[in-house]
């Protein structure tokens, strides 16, 4: 009976120590996790914004900012970041028309205008956001929600991959030319042009496709299975839901958006006033798609706002047409500046929006 006793006594001693490591680990992985989701873009727009003034006088990029700057062409831009997120929430509300779930236009603009805002502190975190308000508001699965968000930005990649495309074909000169300078944008070309870089890529595209068709039995790669399936499903059903046409148009219209934005903004200041005085540029259309689209591409590395990758990515299509580091430093700043700014007031009035519509 002692025996028993102890053994009893030392298993139950043995099981508390157990879940104690348990939830030692589960605390462990929580931290980590914040860690990666919230600090790593934290230090990577403060190293990024770093690299950015560390060759820029700021007292320089300042008297450009106080001096020359037409802020009329800065409130513009402002005022069609508004309308491109109206215009968002107008082709969201097809795909979610298409799921039965009808909220208010007003809903899913404030939707869309506190995503942006949320993001400005927690990158990423306003799409979650965004499906889940949408989703408690109209009582709606949250899954459905999520999948239309998933094929409403599927559909901006598409867009921004077609951009890309469009860019390397009209400015493909004065890329090259540019890349030539620098060491590292010869490397680039080197690669591209070199056939091992396109017989890695056949090889990769191979090995991939092996491994989803022979190890489907995999527990990971039934699982990426799984999500790539669910997700093709939640964008394909654009295709066929009714206003697709209307989707189309809102989403050239949403591009067409943030093109102007960044072309309205080249009249503020003289140095890029320039670019669109000549016609062999397109009148700046060319040098603001090289511009534009890069930093679109930046906006996918994560960081506050974009804050960084977007004004370095600016600043790198502006060099390529010969704007000084100072320059671009200022134009990237101000224009970056002044979507933050509208953001914020956007993410005061979605706080107010909400409150009221709770009440009511």
């Amino acid at each position: 009976m002692i025996d028993n006793t102890d053994n009893s006594s030392r298993s139950l001693m043995e099981d508390a120590i157990s879940e104690e490591e348990r939830k030692n680990k589960g605390g462990l992985k929580k931290i980590l996790s914040l860690a990666i989701r919230w600090l790593l873009p934290l230090a990577l727009t403060i190293l990024l914004v770093w690299y950015m003034f560390r060759k820029v006088h700021f007292g320089e990029m300042m008297d450009i900012i106080r001096h020359g700057v037409d802020y009329g062409w800065i409130l513009c831009a402002m005022g069609l970041s508004v309308l491109s997120h109206v215009v968002r929430a107008l082709r969201w509300r097809i795909q979610l028309k298409s799921l039965g779930i009808r909220p208010p236009l007003m809903a899913l603009c404030c939707s869309i205008f506190g995503c942006y805002a949320l993001n400005l502190v927690f990158p990423r975190l306003g799409e979650v956001w965004r499906c889940t308000y949408i989703a408690k508001r109209q009582d709606a699965p949250f899954t459905k929600v999520l999948g239309s968000m998933v094929a409403d930005r599927l559909s901006d990649t598409i867009c921004a991959f077609s951009l890309l495309i469009l860019t390397f074909i009209v400015a493909a000169p004065a890329i090259d030319s540019f890349l030539t300078k620098y060491p590292v944008g010869q490397g680039i070309l080197a690669t591209i042009k070199s056939l091992w870089f396109w017989i890695f890529i056949v090889v990769a595209v191979i090995a991939v496709y092996a491994i989803f068709t022979y190890g489907k039995n995999n527990t990971v790669v039934a699982k990426l299975r799984s999500w790539i399936a669910e997700t093709w499903k939640g964008f394909a059903v654009i295709t066929s839901m009714d206003g697709k046409w209307l989707f189309l148009f809102y989403s050239i219209a949403i591009w067409g958006c943030y093109f102007l934005q960044l072309y309205v903004a080249f009249f503020a200041f003289p140095f890029t006033r320039e670019l669109c005085s000549e016609a062999s540029l397109g009148f700046g259309l060319v040098p603001c798609l090289v511009a534009f689209v890069f930093s679109s591409i930046g906006m996918a590395i994560p960081s506050n706002g974009g804050l960084g990758p977007w004004n370095i990515a600016v600043m790198f299509g502006l060099a390529i047409y010969g704007i000084s580091t100072p320059d671009g430093t200022a134009f990237s700043m101000l224009q970056w500046s002044g979507q933050t700014v509208m953001l914020i007031i956007l993410g005061i009035y979605t706080m107010i929006y909400i409150a009221l519509d709770k009440k009511k």
